[in-house]
């Protein structure tokens, strides 16, 4: 009898399964946002910024009309316009170091360029997105020819300063960050700076959304698919410690770091607030055997993904401007589809509001029921929860598939839920029903990492 009663029980609260994480509630504001984006206005961005001929990391910085410098201070201008239309709700930094490696032979001043957004209530909580400002041809040495970099990634900083004019006529519970990155062309140098910006400040980073090559839909093979985007995540940490990947390892998490449940919060938002574009999860932290910024966040211990084009084309990348045998080869502006490029900045913008208003996500999730009939799930409270949600999936399942609503309790039992055939979560939601990222219990799936920072792989 009691079995019975433990199975009913069990069937009583298991939702029905979905696709994805489910918003707790339709949000009207999401849906304006989606609407306001203009494709006109970021065609014009990337025509300025091809306009400099070359944006490189080591090209002319004096120049008011070609080279990274006119570039970077073409970009801080459109940010102080901005700002001014919102009433100066926009401070913008240049955080910068002078670096020198194996693709910087002589020490180059690198520099990024920032807006933020401050926050109304959390206002430590960080919310990123970014895009890089540099480009290159064929021999990424090569600093003087020209390397027009429209969709890399001219598309992404389009997508950026696209995102600060429609998100800065409103206001949010956490900051906002737009930021135009440097020498991602040359290893990863903005991002390593953004990164070391960001501990400088003290910020939460809850978010970054590192846009890269975000603007064509037109694939090697000429099929054009106009209908979806890739997002790049870590399944586990880069900062994992050794105690915490043998935890890991044992119990599970390998699918569920804070970066990969931020994914699926992007793929959620997608479902319900873009028509006829759909995020393609990619378990990798980036395409196979290439990188982008996100990666030095990931070091930083910062949840991130990597948004791309769902098709690349890669006579359009990295290449010298040319046609050979009937073939153009170079990154110009004519390889940009405008309309997708909107689409992927509705996603970015959409997401980050959905973020920004949402509480911060749990801390302290923790799990237990070793060799008992139900499971526990325990957290700590966080500012703005009016309640939580507590979720779990086959451990099979790409998505989470079941939920029960905690109240505004930091502790539920799931009676008949055995510990062992499933993977669990929770997420805060505020009172008007925007809601948080999914956390997996322990180290594995916080939002806050703690420990040793992991080597940098060589350039």
């Amino acid at each position: 009898m009691r079995a019975l009663s433990l199975a009913l029980a069990g069937l009583m609260i298991v939702s029905t399964p979905s696709a994805a994480q489910a918003p707790t509630q339709e949000q009207a504001l999401l849906h304006q946002l989606s609407g306001e984006i203009r494709p006109e206005r970021m065609r014009s961005d990337i025509e300025a910024m091809v306009g400099f001929g070359t944006r490189h990391t080591m090209s002319e910085t004096r120049s008011n009309t070609r080279g990274i410098g006119a570039a970077r201070r073409w970009v801080e201008a459109q940010f102080q316009g901005v700002s001014r239309e919102c009433g100066g709700c926009l401070t913008v930094v240049t955080p910068s170091d002078t670096v020198t490696g194996a693709r910087v032979p002589t020490p180059t001043e690198v520099v990024n360029v920032v807006a933020i957004q401050r926050g109304t209530g959390d206002p430590n909580r960080v919310i990123i997105i970014s895009g890089h400002l540099d480009s290159r041809v064929t021999d990424v040495m090569n600093f003087t020819d020209d390397a027009p970099g429209a969709n890399d990634d001219a598309s992404g900083v389009a997508a950026v300063l696209e995102a600060a004019r429609v998100l800065s006529k409103h206001r949010f519970d956490a900051t906002l960050v737009y930021a135009a990155l440097s020498g991602e062309e040359q290893g990863l140098l903005g991002g390593k700076i953004l990164a070391d910006y960001a501990k400088a400040q003290g910020w939460r980073v809850e978010a970054n959304l590192n846009n890269d090559i975000v603007g064509n839909s037109e694939g090697q093979s000429g099929v054009r698919d106009t209908t979806r985007v890739r997002v790049f995540s870590e399944g586990t940490k880069t900062v994992e410690t050794e105690a915490q990947e043998e935890r890991r390892r044992y119990n599970g998490g390998e699918v569920d770091s804070s970066s990969r449940n931020l994914a699926r919060f992007v793929d959620a938002v997608a479902q319900r607030y873009l028509a006829n574009f759909d995020v393609e999860m990619i378990y990798r932290t980036d395409r196979y055997g290439r990188g982008g910024d996100q990666v030095e966040m990931l070091r930083a211990g910062f949840p991130a993904v990597r948004i791309s084009e769902g098709a690349e084309n890669y006579d359009r990348q990295h290449q010298d401007l040319r046609t050979e045998n009937g073939v153009h080869y170079g990154d110009t502006i004519d390889g940009v589809d405008f309309d997708y490029l909107g689409q992927v900045a509705r996603l970015n913008i959409v997401a980050m509001a959905a973020l920004a208003n949402a509480p911060a996500s749990p801390l302290g999730v923790a799990i237990e029921g070793a060799v008992k009939p139900d499971t526990t799930i325990r957290w700590q409270a966080v500012p703005g929860a009016a309640s939580y949600r507590v979720w779990w999936r086959p451990t099979t399942a790409a998505q989470w598939t079941n939920s029960r609503s905690a109240g505004s309790a930091t502790e539920l039992v799931l009676p008949g839920i055995v510990i062992d055939d499933y993977f669990f979560g929770v997420s805060a939601i505020s009172e008007d029903g925007y809601e948080s990222p999914v956390v997996f219990p322990g180290p594995a799936g916080s939002f806050v990492s703690v420990g040793d920072p992991a080597p940098r792989p060589a350039n």
